[in-house]
């Protein structure tokens, strides 16, 4: 799908959204690990997408899956509950997972995180609240960071 912030390849199986990347993300799998398309699902990814896009949506429901390790799993859990135009450090997800001292490890699964956007890696910032790195680069973290607090508004976006 097109976005404001590139193409999105979105991938979905057994009623479950499996991956959402971004054009030249880093560590993208490889397409065999989705298995069978499932149309329904992409349908309402999409539109949420959208509706994120368009100011019209800060939380979403579509159904998720995560391939990756045990601990991978716990960070990118954590990363849902992070709320909508906030952000938080490395070393809060490590202390909220029970690792306080495991940042470094946190960041590199939150760069693995296989469904950006709808599981909000982008709000994981620095200790001191600078930006660090993103899989789908630092522009982009910056500009949903941005559409998040109001500083981009939809209108921006259609430009």
């Amino acid at each position: 799908m097109d976005s404001p912030v590139g193409t999105l390849t979105l991938a979905a199986a057994d009623g479950l959204l499996r991956g959402l990347f971004m054009d030249g993300q880093r560590h993208l799998p490889t397409a065999e690990t989705f298995g069978q398309r499932d149309d329904t699902v992409l349908t309402d990814a999409v539109d949420q997408v959208e509706e994120y896009f368009a100011g019209q949506r800060i939380q979403f429901d579509v159904p998720v899956a995560f391939a990756g390790t045990r601990f991978q799993q716990l960070v990118w859990n954590a990363l849902l509950t992070i709320p909508y135009a906030e952000t938080v450090s490395y070393g809060l997800i490590a202390r909220q997972i029970g690792r306080p001292a495991a940042s470094r490890a946190v960041g590199l699964a939150n760069g693995r995180n296989p469904i950006s956007i709808i599981v909000p890696c982008h709000r994981v910032v620095g200790s001191t609240g600078q930006l660090t790195g993103y899989g789908g680069g630092l522009e982009r973290k910056q500009f949903l960071l941005d559409l998040e607090r109001g500083a981009v508004t939809p209108e921006d976006v259609n430009r």
